[in-house]
């Protein structure tokens, strides 16, 4: 396996035996030039067998990658700083008020990120083409140099003479990067659809408040009805628009009343008593509607919470397993981490919950927060001891965060205090200067039934003013 100079061409040359045992050569040919990479497979006379991409020689194109063609090295107009021979010969093709842009441009094999760095450590040109030369004379122990921007790398000769070690890095650097992309693609995938569900419950959310407004007129209609029924027997029974009549819950003032002319004010009164029944029974059941939506909204902005602070494949895929058991979502995500093994805790002994609560120690005391609403749940109300203090940011959504403690121990302001900060650290207020958090002993922390996952209430509670942190 070698490459040519400093190409982004690589060969892989391979030898084997045909049918009749004679030997044969071929060769992988992998060109690395972003929209315009191939894989070229070639025999032993460098005939192209076949390619990943066939390309026709045309105006924009100079060879032909076909089978039964000659493969032809890829052409370029730059210079091989192999063929330089001294300084120089190499201060000749530098425009010295355009140092980088004019290496780049000048030179093959050097990219604008590796010269900038280069410079900002090199004082002359001289210093920078010596350094150049360095490197591509030690090409076998390079290591990766992260930037000061933490988003790009350059190189250098490595401490350790490791031969391997950029390969190791580059290894690590890919698979990170896949990671997160999966990462992404996994969390995006599933918020995408926790934001459509929240979306329908705001939605729902606003429907109700209308049909509340409109039950603010009930007593108005139901005050019409009485007033006419009261008044039948001195109204003309005659078809009208309206009618005056003393108001005896107002001093008797006169209150003007419309009236449907289509019909007596007797069936009036009727259609009053209606839409105030009516309204009366609707207000009753929207307002448990809207009981019931806001809890929904808690849970659902709870699960979104949860995803904005996930930062591994694992806990994304712990939090997919959590809204699948709810029909408030319809999924329609398939979960691509289906065969993911989550290491289950040596903390609990029941297999089906997925336990592993993030860890703090401080002061010889033992620290544990939920990563997400089921572990919440397992926390506090199954793992937890009942004289173990419990946290949580006052009406914010946040994990759960259980202080474990010692029977008849008196636990001391600082540790109450640093656990008042994680809690606040890992909630939705975690960039705020002053978080309230409530505390408790986990007695009396207790889960409404029926509610939903991370939901409790919780009384003898005392409130900390903390700024979030985690250290």
């Amino acid at each position: 396996i070698y490459t040519v100079d400093l190409e982004r061409v690589v060969f892989i040359e391979l030898e084997g035996f045909n049918d009749i045992d004679d030997i044969i050569n071929y060769k992988l040919v992998i060109e690395l030039m972003g929209k315009h990479s191939n894989i070229i497979l070639l025999d032993e006379s460098n005939l192209i067998i076949d390619s990943l991409r066939h390309i026709k020689e045309n105006d924009s194109n100079y060879r032909n990658i076909l089978p039964h063609y000659k493969y032809v090295f890829p052409s370029t107009d730059k210079i091989n700083i192999y063929d330089i021979n001294n300084f120089k010969d190499f201060e000749k093709q530098i425009d010295i008020n355009n140092i980088a842009s004019s290496i780049c441009k000048t030179f093959n094999g050097i990219s604008k990120t590796f010269i900038n760095d280069a410079i900002s450590f090199n004082d002359s040109l001289e210093d920078i083409y010596n350094y150049i030369l360095k490197i591509i004379n030690n090409l076998h122990l390079l290591e990766l140099k992260p930037l000061d921007n933490n988003k790009d790398y350059s190189v250098k000769i490595s401490d350790n003479k490791d031969l391997f070690s950029l390969n190791f890095q580059i290894d690590d650097f890919y698979t990170n990067k896949e990671n997160n992309n999966n990462l992404k693609t996994y969390r995006d995938g599933i918020l995408k659809l926790i934001l459509a569900t929240l979306k329908k419950y705001n939605k729902r959310l606003y429907n109700i408040d209308e049909k509340l407004k409109q039950c603010e007129n009930m007593n108005t209609y139901q005050l019409y009805g009485e007033l006419i029924t009261a008044n039948l027997y001195k109204i003309k029974d005659d078809n009208i628009d309206f009618i005056n009549l003393e108001n005896y819950y107002d001093n008797n003032n006169l209150i003007k009343i419309p009236l449907d002319k289509r019909y007596p004010p007797s069936v009036n009164a009727k259609h009053y008593f209606k839409k105030y029944n009516k309204l009366k029974n609707a207000l009753e059941i929207v307002t448990k509607q809207k009981e019931e939506t806001i809890q929904e909204l808690n849970y659902i902005e709870s699960v979104v919470y949860e995803i904005d602070r996930s930062t591994t494949l694992e806990e994304i895929d712990a939090i997919y397993e959590e809204i699948s058991e709810h029909n408030i979502f319809k999924l329609k995500l398939s979960n691509p981490n289906k065969n993911l093994k989550v290491k289950k805790s040596k903390l609990t002994k029941n297999k089906t919950v997925k336990f592993n609560p993030i860890k703090y120690t401080f002061d010889n005391h033992t620290i544990l927060v939920g990563r997400n609403n089921n572990e919440n749940d397992y926390l506090t109300l199954k793992y937890a001891n009942k004289l173990d203090y419990w946290f949580h940011t006052k009406d914010i959504h946040g994990s759960h965060v259980i202080l474990k403690s010692n029977q008849n121990e008196v636990v001391s302001d600082d540790l109450l205090i640093k656990c008042a900060q994680i809690a606040a650290f890992h909630s939705k207020a975690r960039n705020s200067s002053n978080v309230p958090v409530d505390y408790c002993l986990v007695k009396y922390v207790k889960k409404p039934s029926g509610s939903k996952p991370g939901m409790v209430i919780y009384t003898n509670n005392k409130t900390l003013n903390v700024q979030p942190s985690n250290k």
